[in-house]
């Protein structure tokens, strides 16, 4: 099968598509003929060395959709359309770069609708992550307010997106003025552009500041962000745009806002006991996303030859959404 894989750490150029052995299905897997796949941030930094240990010959990717066509099981019939992520997809066995994978059946949710393959690969590792966060972590209700902070990211959009069908109101930020206009569009409230001291413009829209709050961007604007939030009011996690995951000298005591709460998700949790992939909405999102409820975040698609070039975009942030690459 042909799979896109790196034989050591390095940039784009580091990656190439090339015929490996195709994978055995094991005990509690299904096989994958893998149509398209998303990129994410986190393969870019596992190409670069900086993300986990690095595996070569082994395809990259922690997302992909397609068709089953192996499911030892029988929970799966063969031909069904499925999204899958994680589950330890490029860290411990191919990951969605390749024609062909293996991965976990508690990692796969079955999808019904007719979305086009290239609409659906932008939907599962970051609805996936969106719903854990806002669902699990947050425990988001109808009415609530939730800012989202770093917005115009795959995982931003999806945030953007899914609150806004849910019922909240949604305040997104960006550093960019051109991307106002889009992030109204797919259902911000309201738009703030960002400096890196927003908060004060965040409480001048909703003077208490927000029920909620998504922090994509990371450590650089946690303590912004913070000061954001409404007394009893709650901020995750879910992102490293800014940088790496430090936070230098953060005072719980003066940092941390009486009564607010703080926690992280991490997509890691997808498909385990504690999170199981069938209590998910995306089956349901991608209904959304095919009948125009929501909006299709897919930003650019390239063929699997195109790979080098697709992870440039990536590395460079301006895609404004999800990029797709088609097997």
């Amino acid at each position: 099968m042909k799979a896109i894989i790196a034989k050591q750490p390095g940039g784009p150029e580091v990656l190439e598509l090339v015929d490996v052995d195709q994978p055995v299905t094991q005990e509690g897997e299904v096989k994958i003929r893998i149509k398209a796949f998303g990129l994410n941030k986190a393969e870019s930094y596992y190409r670069s060395g900086n993300y986990g240990t690095f595996v070569p010959d082994q395809a990259l990717g922690i997302e992909a959709v397609g068709e089953i066509i192996d499911d030892p099981s029988g929970e799966f019939r063969i031909g069904q359309k499925v999204a899958t992520a994680m589950g330890g997809m490029m860290f411990t066995r191919h990951g969605g770069y390749a024609e062909y994978i293996t991965v976990n059946a508690s990692n796969v949710v079955a999808i019904d609708s007719e979305i086009s393959n290239e609409q659906l690969a932008a939907l599962p590792e970051a609805y996936l992550t969106v719903w854990g966060a806002l669902d699990k972590n947050l425990q988001i209700a109808h009415g609530e307010s939730l800012l989202v902070r770093g917005a115009t990211s795959s995982v931003g959009m999806a945030a953007v997106a899914y609150a806004k069908a849910r019922g909240l109101t949604v305040i997104a930020t960006t550093r960019n003025p051109a991307s106002v206009d889009k992030l109204k569009s797919i259902g911000a409230g309201h738009v703030v552009i960002d400096d890196g001291n927003i908060h004060e413009k965040v409480t001048a829209i909703i003077p208490e500041g927000v029920n909620n709050a998504l922090e994509v961007v990371g450590a650089a604007t946690l303590k912004d962000t913070l000061k954001s939030t409404r007394q009893w009011g709650q901020v995750v996690v879910i992102g490293l745009l800014g940088g790496a995951p430090v936070l230098e000298s953060f005072n719980l005591m003066s940092d941390l806002p009486n009564t607010v709460k703080l926690s992280f998700f991490s997509s890691g949790l997808l498909g385990s006991e504690a999170l199981p992939l069938n209590e998910s909405p995306l089956n349901w999102v991608a209904e959304q996303v095919e009948n125009g409820s929501m909006p299709n975040i897919t930003a650019k698609i390239f063929n699997a030859e195109d790979i080098q070039e697709a992870h440039r975009l990536l590395d460079n942030g301006t895609a404004n959404g999800k990029i797709v690459v088609m097997f």
